[in-house]
């Protein structure tokens, strides 16, 4: 997958002591813990999540919220075709979306009022308005905490880096980067786990001894520092992953067989998706798949014929599909999403449409989420939510609480302050109906 620049510039934990419970990955203690807490419900369905981030702001008019009847300076170029759903249309470059969509729960209307894409970016992965004073923790960071994973994989993968910060809770919460993208059908080679250079597993014991010789002499200058807390975390989690055959065999995705590698495509973005879906299985409870060259305000129709839309209608059917064929769409909630979405008007001198949150789509699926409806409605160029909208922060609330996850719970920072995990978000009920 090439790297994407936007416009304006943008570029541990309990693990397992015991058996584990019914295949979930948690341990008998772990699972207790849980229990008693009560900002966390045990027998929520979701488990683990995919988060596919579609960097740039992807325009909602020519993908899944067409208006072919608006005046030509806003209609655009693409035709819409039915679904699987009755009545519902989407963009004519979605073809295999089109016959998956009982699978999630598309949203239009999402709006908010953040145009610029380092900070719609920060709102839409911590589903908290942006701060100058904080740095709210992103979705992995809040799951990685919230939910016990198993010692042989990180809790927290982004593919190949993510925009989701640990934030206020730490470096002990940062995602594992890939730093590179894997392709379909090529042993994926990931710096910490295929060691390269001569290195053996014998040289990594060695230097973990070392290391944790040098962490006794000086444990006693800070203790309480929360960066040194997360350094010795991160460490712990590369000695285990770095020998971990589990961990080596999860990112291999040349293991595959054709036959269920060829609903992804052929694309970086199709192979990321393989890829979290992969970790998801071997027990890595949250994946961020980040994906640009969205910020189409030139030749933005022949961009996503040519490009956009190709890939990313085969690696989200190959996702949903895949794992609804894996049995782990149940355990798994997958979010879909760009920072905002695209001006409804056309940018006639540039073949383009710029920046605009005011109205955008959203994907919701799995993990207990309602497949096969659309939520939301734009009005009749799509320039606004026809009724209320639902808001970034209301989505957030809404994937937390598929998890589990109570996103009115409350943190607290190294500073002592008391912070709500969403603050403004309210769930979406229909989403569960």
């Amino acid at each position: 997958m090439a790297f994407f620049r936007t416009c304006d510039g943008v570029g541990r934990r309990d693990f397992l002591k015991a058996g584990v419970v019914g295949g979930t990955g948690l341990s008998l203690a772990s699972y207790a813990q849980l229990a008693a807490a009560s900002h966390i419900n045990p027998d929520a369905k979701g488990k683990a999540a995919i988060f596919v981030n579609l960097n740039g702001g992807p325009s909602h008019m020519d993908t899944f919220d067409l208006k072919p009847n608006a005046p030509s300076e806003y209609r655009g170029e693409f035709n819409p075709i039915q679904t699987c759903l009755p009545g519902v249309q989407i963009s004519e470059h979605l073809p295999k979306i089109a016959t998956c969509m009982d699978k999630f729960t598309l949203l239009r209307g999402v709006t908010h009022s953040v145009a610029a894409h380092d900070l719609g970016t920060k709102y839409v992965n911590t589903g908290n308005r942006p701060l100058p004073s904080l740095e709210f923790p992103g979705y992995g960071s809040v799951v990685s905490k919230e939910r016990p994973g198993i010692p042989e994989m990180p809790p927290f993968v982004a593919i190949p880096n993510s925009a989701q910060r640990p934030g206020y809770l730490g470096v002990k919460y940062a995602p594992m980067n890939t730093t590179t993208t894997p392709q379909i059908g090529s042993a994926f080679r990931v710096r910490g786990i295929s060691m390269s250079g001569g290195l053996t597993v014998e040289d990594v014991e060695k230097r973990r001894n070392l290391l944790s010789n040098l962490d006794r002499t000086f444990s006693d200058v800070e203790k309480d520092s929360q960066l040194l807390d997360g350094m010795d975390e991160f460490g712990r989690q590369a000695h285990t992953v770095i020998t971990s055959n589990k961990a080596r065999e999860a990112f291999d995705i040349s293991k595959e067989s054709p036959d269920f590698t060829k609903d992804f495509g052929s694309s970086g973005l199709g192979a990321s998706c393989l890829l979290a879906l992969r970790l998801v299985e071997s027990g890595v409870r949250f994946v961020t798949v980040t994906n640009g060259g969205w910020d189409t305000h030139r030749d933005n129709w022949n961009t996503l014929k040519t490009k956009q839309l190709p890939a990313l209608d085969e690696a989200l059917y190959g996702l949903f599909t895949g794992l609804a064929a894996r049995g782990l769409l149940e355990s798994t909630v997958v979010y879909v999403t760009g920072e905002f979405g695209r001006t409804p008007k056309i940018n006639t001198e540039r073949i383009g449409r710029d920046h605009y949150p005011r109205n955008m789509f959203m994907i919701l699926g799995g993990g207990g989420i309602k497949g096969g409806q659309v939520l939301g409605e734009s009005d009749e160029t799509a320039s606004l939510p026809k009724h209320e909208g639902f808001s970034p922060d209301d989505v957030a609330a809404s994937f937390y609480h598929a998890l589990g996850i109570d996103h009115t719970y409350e943190y607290h920072t190294p500073t002592g302050r008391p912070v709500m995990i969403v603050r403004d978000g309210k769930l979406i009920p229909a989403l569960f109906a």
